[in-house]
């Protein structure tokens, strides 16, 4: 199975455009922002699933919250890849058991990947990066359509919150 993620990079460059000119920036120089930026976008999603919190018996925030929070973080790996001018487009999606040990497994990847992707920035990194944030979403039991479609209803968000100066 496969995502087509170029459809998104571009309404990503629309945004990042429109956010960029509102507030007179560069993708180059909120290169390090835009890198907290995911990394606290994946602890936001983390700490809504709550898998790692062997202590609680609380369970995890509902699907449609845990689909918000993922599609934040797809939104910042599209403006990296927009900062460096990485070609974003399909790439597989492979299923992954959704277990608690699976789904920890997977951020942990996710943040090694991040943490190589900041020291070397390069397309292999980025891409590699990616696909274990893909997995993530597999882990989630997300569906590429799934992606997509909190991708797309965020934006609306997004695009909410530049017009009233969010």
């Amino acid at each position: 199975m496969e995502i087509n993620l170029a459809p998104l990079l571009a309404k990503q460059q629309e945004l990042d455009a429109d956010i960029n000119a509102r507030h007179n920036v560069t993708h180059q120089s909120t290169k390090t922002e835009r890198f907290l930026a995911l990394l606290v976008e994946v602890s936001e999603l983390a700490n809504a699933t709550r898998a790692f919190k062997y202590w609680s018996l609380k369970p995890s925030e509902s699907r449609e919250v845990l689909l918000d929070e993922y599609a934040d973080g797809l939104h910042f790996f599209l403006s990296l890849a927009l900062v460096f001018n990485f070609p974003v487009e399909k790439v597989k999606y492979a299923p992954l058991p959704a277990t608690k040990e699976a789904l920890n497994a997977a951020f942990k990847r996710v943040y090694l990947r991040i943490n190589d992707l900041m020291r070397r920035e390069s397309n292999r990194c980025y891409n590699t990066a990616l696909r274990a944030f893909l997995r993530l979403g597999s882990a989630l039991e997300f569906t590429p359509q799934d992606i997509i479609n909190a991708y797309n209803a965020k934006l609306v968000v997004n695009y909410e919150r530049q017009q009233k100066n969010y």
